[in-house]
């Protein structure tokens, strides 16, 4: 079973409230985890006790998350409730911690003037000493995630630094990858971690309407800022940090140029982004790191046509994961394209199989093959990529009961050897299909007629990025962190603190 990464956004306007637009944000994210939702906004409280510098009003974070999807942990009266024109929201999935609600982000934490909201989309590796050191010198933790590490190495930075001084020194501490949106000072940060591994992009509301002024939006992907009909500016950078502040004019309707502040604090000599966010994680119609992930599936797609191709009657896809691969191959060999199975959009993660209800049963609810399309049909299955290949077994053997002649697997990405240890919820290598066996041994394991990977060069090639500035980690067993027992590429570790 795959999961995907964390999605996190964060949104600052001059006028109006975040929260809404946080939501269909979220909403655009849920690709990127289906635990867990969450949104903080900063927002204004009575008059008195020490007041905002800027607008007079004392200033307070509110929070509310739950566990489930997006439309699930919000209703429209809690919408409204949370009143701020700064917020931040996550939709989570466990790649450390447990699934409940403890663990949910945004997660608070108090420092010397007031509180932080922080929410994360990737993983540290070295979370559990840093946990340790904080917890010897007295520090109380409320969940087990390594989100929590973080806003607490934070706060106790901010007991010495101003805000990019305190977080200069939490990216000197915490290996790993990150990106993160933060609420502090009624000010909103993106931070990406120096090797970029996980994504994160900026955009803006310009002459928004609807009493929302304009402001700005940091988000995982794209597409939660097509969404809301903003533009895209750019990708966050590897080692960036951005801080946007637009309550410096809080009655204005428009952004200034001096709300938007950027600050490279580090830059690795070489990136590392997580190669399968082009192949599995990201939606298609994002643009990661200036590419469109459309266009790098179908070039994976057509690619594997060159590497192994295979006569066939039609191309199917595995849906949805495989089906952009399934296309390009389908353009580059000629073959008709066509469904082989029909997929059951209205299963939700909260699915819970009968006792004595079979694995089978529950692949036959999500994905019902249509018989007339594949009976006697020579046929060329393509999917995005295989990790235990327990399922991938089963819809095989569902496409032969249903009277395919041949069924010849195509996979978009070389063979998973290896786990992943910044934010993929991967097996360990004996559960890995690929990390003990031949393809040959996988092809019979499977019961297909043939199966071919694309090679790591047509991988790469398609991407259009090259190696050093990759994570492979889990197809090569490299990693571009240290990790205890693992083999790490070093050249990509240098940093230049500017």
């Amino acid at each position: 079973m795959k999961k995907e990464g964390c999605g996190i956004a964060g949104i600052a306007l001059t006028q109006g409230n975040a929260a809404s637009p946080i939501f269909y944000a979220l909403y655009a994210l849920q690709h990127r985890g289906q635990e867990s939702a969450g949104i903080a906004v900063c927002s204004g409280g009575a008059k008195g006790g020490k007041e905002n510098e800027i607008s007079g009003w004392k200033k307070d974070i509110s929070l509310k998350k739950g566990m489930g999807f997006v439309y699930e942990v919000f209703s429209t009266q809690q919408l409204e409730s949370l009143e701020g024109n700064i917020g931040i929201g996550h939709v989570r999935y466990s790649t450390m911690g447990a699934s409940r609600v403890e663990n949910a982000e945004p997660l608070l934490a108090n420092y010397r003037r007031g509180k932080i909201a922080i929410a994360h989309n990737g993983n540290l590796v070295n979370a559990l000493e840093l946990r340790s050191e904080l917890e010897r010198e007295g520090r109380i933790f409320h969940s087990d995630t390594d989100t929590e590490v973080m806003a607490q190495l934070l706060a106790k930075e901010l007991m010495r630094h101003d805000p990019i001084g305190a977080i200069k020194e939490l990216m000197k501490c915490v290996v790993g990858s990150y990106s993160l949106v933060i609420l502090m000072d009624n000010t909103l940060i993106g931070v990406r971690d120096p090797l970029g591994i996980k994504p994160l992009c900026l955009g803006e509301l310009k002459d928004g309407g609807e009493g929302n002024g304009e402001g700005y939006i940091i988000a995982s992907e794209s597409p939660a800022i097509d969404t809301l009909g903003w533009n895209l500016i750019r990708d966050v950078r590897p080692g960036e940090v951005l801080v946007i502040k637009p309550s410096q004019g809080s009655r204005r309707s428009r952004v200034a140029e001096n709300d938007l502040e950027s600050h490279q604090l580090y830059r690795g000599v070489n990136s590392a982004h997580c190669v399968f966010e082009y192949v599995y994680f990201a939606r298609s119609d994002s643009v990661l790191d200036g590419r469109l992930v459309y266009d790098v599936r179908m070039k994976m797609g057509k690619r594997l046509v060159e590497e192994q191709g295979v006569e066939a009657d039609m191309v199917s896809p595995v849906p949805d994961s495989g089906t952009t691969f399934a296309i390009g191959y389908a353009k580059r060999s000629g073959i008709d394209y066509m469904e082989g199975f029909i997929k059951n959009r209205y299963v939700g993660r909260t699915f819970i199989m009968p006792e004595k209800a079979s694995r089978d049963t529950a692949v036959r609810l999500k994905l019902n093959v249509v018989q007339a399309n594949v009976e006697g049909k020579r046929i060329v299955l393509v999917d995005d990529s295989i990790v235990r290949g327990t399922t991938s077994r089963i819809i095989v053997d569902y496409l032969k009961k249903k009277g395919a002649k041949e069924v010849h697997l195509r996979i978009g990405s070389p063979p998973i050897i290896a786990p992943c240890y910044l934010g993929i919820n991967t097996p360990t290598r004996d559960e890995l299909l690929a990390s003990k066996r031949t393809t040959a041994d996988i092809c019979e394991f499977l019961n297909a007629d043939s199966i071919g990977y694309l090679s790591m060069e047509g991988l790469i090639d398609s991407v259009g990025i090259d190696a050093n500035n990759l994570c492979l980690g889990c197809l090569t067993g490299k990693y571009p962190v240290e990790i205890p027992g693992e083999v790490c590429i070093a050249r990509q570790l240098k940093l230049t603190q500017f």
